[in-house]
């Protein structure tokens, strides 16, 4: 195992190489991959969401239901981030991986879409996306462009067209279960890799965290590059203590051009 507090030359060559024997890889992303895009992350210290607001008073479904008001009064400053923000360099070396066919799936823990801004086709969205809403009530669903900018921009909460009720965003809050579909397509394709790179994620979230170990019993090689350690440093092949939108860039690189 290699374990980098910066980037070198030797960690990125090294993950190159993996990549370039690898069969079927894919990618794990967390909070982090979408920080240098300006969306704030939940956990780091003193700068994360959950260090000024208690998860369970403000992002829980309980919390929608009995108020929702409440809910949408925390989520608007992170609603706007999400709507302005682009991809950052990490999306889009990601997305050049894909384009080459190094990459088959990009499995998110993150709600912004920025993967697919940034091109990656093969994305599946473990805790939901800013995509579309559904009604707490008569449960029709509704495409988001048309009632996030309103939201954001003069605080109108979003309503169902059909009954008026107030519309959820197809986001997963605490207290509800990932989408069935979309966590029996990340186990598969966890099953199936030989190479998983975790980039931008603690690895604190369950069930979510397991994911790479599955890969890794399994026999895959694993890559992590985030600035803070995780549980599975000490099982990586390559662990790069390190900004991802800066280190994936140069690892694509070597890879294509190295």
């Amino acid at each position: 195992m290699i374990t980098l507090a910066n980037r070198t030359s030797s960690a990125i060559q090294f993950s190159a190489d993996l990549f370039k024997q690898s069969r079927r890889t894919i990618i794990l992303t967390g909070a982090g991959i979408s920080t240098p895009s300006g969306i704030p992350d939940f956990r780091s210290e003193g700068s994360g969401l959950w260090s000024r607001d208690e998860p369970l008073e403000v992002a829980s479904l309980s919390t929608f239901r009995v108020a929702p008001e409440r809910f949408y009064s925390w989520f608007r400053p992170l609603a706007g981030q999400i709507y302005t923000a682009q991809p950052n360099p990490a999306h889009l070396a990601l997305a050049e991986l894909e384009k080459k066919d190094l990459v088959h799936t990009v499995i998110t823990q993150n709600i912004d879409m920025l993967h697919q801004k940034a091109g990656s086709q093969h994305v599946i969205e473990l805790h939901g996306s800013m995509r579309s809403l559904t009604c707490s009530s008569c449960y029709n669903q509704v495409e988001s462009e048309g009632y996030i900018l309103p939201f954001v921009k003069d605080g109108l909460l979003p309503a169902c067209p059909k009954c008026g009720c107030i519309l959820k965003p197809d986001v997963i809050l605490f207290g509800e279960q990932l989408p069935e579909g979309a966590w029996s397509a990340a186990q598969k394709a966890v099953r199936q890799c030989d190479l998983i790179l975790v980039a931008g994620s603690s690895l604190e979230v369950l069930p979510v965290a397991g994911l790479p170990m599955v890969a890794i019993d399994r026999g895959a090689h694993l890559i992590i590059v985030n600035n803070t350690p995780t549980y599975l440093n000490i099982r990586a092949d390559v662990a790069i203590l390190d900004d991802v939108a800066e280190v994936l860039p140069l690892m694509v690189e070597q890879l294509l051009h190295g």
